[in-house]
């Protein structure tokens, strides 16, 4: 995988290409400037360090401070300021604040459904519908959102979907052809029906993906599950939305997945202003 530095300077070098014309052509060289980042609505920050590093890959004379952390839940106002060669901060401005807006746009999402769901047993988990190359980044804003993460690639834990039971050619069949290939792993196993999870627990299947299963289903599933095998933890997805999950956590299902988090979280409103010359002369 790409270290994040790759990644960033791949960035940047998509964003500055030849070098910043407008900048170049304003701004003298060795002018030096303060600007202050400013949150413009609420919400949970996430990519302090992420966009602090963009400013020192453009400038190491660069110097950014903020005045809070990574999973803190901000009210608008200041939260970051940033100084040094004002050409080099204006190179910089964007990227940085395009990563702060997206990753504090995951977390404060994640947030959103961690309240929804109360402070009951059920937890709340991403999925790998995240931004191809930044999905490391995109799940530790989830984490910062106090959501849980699930597998960060398909080397690190067997789920068994749809696709695989077709081409497999059932449930027991996938489920026992993964506990023997990968014993060492945890097999979980999605199923759309009591029928089908029944089928999951039979063929030993460590947790069970309910997936596009309705309130009522999700209860009956529990109840099936307890019976049949307790020590098995389900997991729901499909259609969880902030209206339906105090309903989905009172179902006593172990954790609620949510493509959302990641794939449709709304990007946190921040600025970057420049403070006039007299104010930092």
């Amino acid at each position: 995988m790409l270290s994040l530095d790759d990644r960033l300077r791949a960035a940047l070098a998509e964003d500055l290409g030849r070098g910043d014309a407008t900048t170049l052509a304003t701004i003298p060289a060795g002018q030096q400037a303060r600007a202050e980042i400013r949150l413009k609505e609420a919400g949970v920050l996430s990519g302090l360090s992420v966009a602090a590093r963009v400013f020192a890959l453009v400038d190491p004379a660069l110097s950014v401070g903020w005045t809070v952390q990574d999973g803190t839940f901000c009210m608008p106002g200041l939260v970051g300021t940033v100084e040094g060669p004002a050409r080099s901060l204006l190179s910089a401005e964007r990227l940085a604040l395009n990563l702060l807006q997206r990753l504090s746009g995951v977390a404060s999402q994640t947030r959103r459904y961690v309240d929804a769901l109360g402070p009951g047993r059920t937890r709340l988990l991403d999925t790998r519908k995240t931004t191809p190359l930044w999905r490391d980044l995109e799940k530790q804003a989830v984490r910062h959102g106090g959501g849980l993460n699930h597998r960060a690639g398909l080397d690190d834990g067997i789920l068994i979907k749809d696709n695989h039971v077709a081409a497999a050619g059932g449930i027991t069949e996938a489920v026992g052809r993964a506990r023997e290939a990968a014993y060492l792993l945890k097999v979980e196993c999605e199923v759309s029906d009591l029928p089908g999870l029944e089928e999951a627990l039979r063929a030993g299947a460590d947790r069970v993906l309910l997936d596009n299963m309705h309130d009522e289903a999700l209860a009956a599933a529990v109840a099936v599950r307890d019976r049949m095998a307790p020590h098995v933890t389900l997991e729901t997805s499909g259609n969880m939305t902030l209206e339906r999950l105090p309903r989905v956590a009172a179902s006593g299902v172990d954790y609620v997945s949510a493509g959302a988090l990641t794939h449709s979280a709304p990007a946190l409103d921040l600025s970057l202003n420049f403070l006039p010359l007299e104010a930092h002369a």
